[in-house]
């Protein structure tokens, strides 16, 4: 095989993929439409049927009415024979005759009408069973597509909901860090000033008690200024 043939075989084996991977993707689109035609063609069989059986019923009531004629006919010649007009008899015998004829058409043509019928009922009984198991299994396949269509979105979003999970856990630590450090810049604050006060209560005890002598005070300005008019 050349070049060109593998080259030509490729291409088809490409071509014949995209179009399976077509009619897969509307499979159940596609066999919709045909359990639409199925029951369209169960219709017009069903209609087919009621005609049959409409002709056959009429076809049965000719063939009886027929029956009753020739049983009336006879009646007639067996009266002409007895009367003795033999002659009459066969005239009625010829009409028996015709009318057993009709007869015998009628209940062949019934007859045919009824293997028909018999045929057809047992075709719409099949087809309805097959297109009701067929509907059945397209349920099923639909129940499974959107069921695994759901397990697919719902792993699809679980997916990006764990990226997400994770950047906000890491955007969470950091906050926790920022108030940590922020709490402990308080705290330390905090402590400074106490340390502060303590210093500054301890001060004016010491004031008070004339061990730390007062430099703001006017007793120290003025002793102050007498040491140095003594000088």
């Amino acid at each position: 095989m050349n070049v060109w043939s593998k080259l030509l075989t490729a291409l088809r084996g490409g071509a014949n993929e995209v179009g399976e991977a077509m009619v897969d993707s509307q499979a159940l689109r596609i066999l919709d439409q045909e359990i639409r035609d199925a029951d369209l063609e169960l219709r017009k069989s069903k209609e087919a049927l009621a005609e049959i059986m409409a002709k056959q019923k009429l076809a049965a009531e000719r063939a009886g009415k027929s029956t009753a004629k020739v049983d009336e006919y006879e009646q007639y010649a067996l009266k002409a024979l007895e009367a003795g007009n033999e002659e009459l008899a066969k005239e009625v015998a010829i009409k028996i005759a015709n009318l057993e004829a009709e007869q015998a058409g009628e209940r062949e043509q019934a007859e045919a009408y009824a293997a028909s019928v018999a045929q057809l009922r047992k075709a719409v009984s099949q087809a309805e069973a097959n297109i009701k198991r067929l509907k059945q299994q397209v349920d099923t396949v639909k129940a499974t597509e959107s069921v695994q269509k759901a397990q697919m979105a719902v792993a699809q979003r679980y997916g990006g909901s764990q990226a997400k999970l994770h950047t906000a856990v890491e955007s969470l630590e950091r906050i926790k860090q920022q108030q940590a450090e922020r709490a402990a810049k308080m705290e330390a604050t905090a402590e400074l000033a106490e340390a502060s006060n303590v210093d500054e209560s301890l001060e004016a005890k010491l004031r008070a008690a004339g061990i730390v002598a007062d430099n703001g005070s006017a007793d120290s300005v003025l002793a102050r200024l007498k040491d140095k008019a003594k000088s």
